[in-house]
């Protein structure tokens, strides 16, 4: 039986998503204080953008991105498990341990990411929502299943270029940081073509 498939058929019985409803938000900061978070930020925000829009597209989005997630993130640049040569040197430089919750609360406290445009390709949307299991994690239109989860996050209306690199670097095992190992075996089950089908796709959501 197809890989994926099983994992898809596992996991689709959690297909409720976190949204922007006040109680959802609260639930996404996790126990930092976003309006501290906001000042406390802006070192990331020359880059993420003063509300977590990044208008570079090899630079996430962090609007609405979980607090647990981008707290995870921060935390493996810091450990080495993940690496990058501008995010290291800045999540090295963040060793307060209420700094980082607070800064992730504010980028959580956001109104989800949105593209800038839909591009529906048929093949990404059978991609998204059942050919490589997408859907299963990341929740319908990509916007997050739960609201404290730090493994699966939100991806509607990331960067193309961005989620394009990040699967590519699932796939080589330049990126191993994810935990479970799903990811790396999902890309690796990827064409070149099918990654910007499935990446077109998302970041129109």
């Amino acid at each position: 039986m197809n890989i994926t498939f099983s994992l898809v058929s596992m996991l689709l019985s959690a297909a409720a998503y976190a949204s922007d409803i006040p109680y959802e938000i609260q639930q996404r900061i996790g126990q930092g204080d976003p309006v501290a978070g906001k000042a406390k930020s802006l070192i990331c925000q020359a880059c993420h953008g003063k509300y977590g829009n990044s208008v570079t597209p090899d630079c996430p989005k962090l609007a609405g991105q979980y607090a647990a997630y981008i707290l995870k993130e921060i935390k493996d640049f810091q450990t080495g498990s993940r690496r990058d040569p501008i995010m290291t040197d800045i999540a090295l430089s963040l060793t307060n341990e209420q700094d980082l919750l607070d800064i992730a609360a504010y980028f959580a406290s956001q109104e989800k990411m949105k593209g800038a445009r839909s591009v529906f390709t048929e093949a990404g949307k059978e991609r998204f929502t059942r050919g490589n299991g997408c859907q299963a994690c990341h929740g319908v239109n990509g916007k997050g299943l739960a609201p404290d989860n730090p493994f699966a996050p939100v991806i509607g209306g990331q960067h193309k270029a961005y989620l394009m690199k990040q699967l590519r670097d699932f796939r080589s095992n330049t990126r191993t940081n994810e935990g479970t190992g799903i990811m790396g075996m999902i890309a690796a089950q990827m064409s070149d073509e099918q990654i910007e089908e499935i990446a077109s796709y998302e970041s129109g959501l």
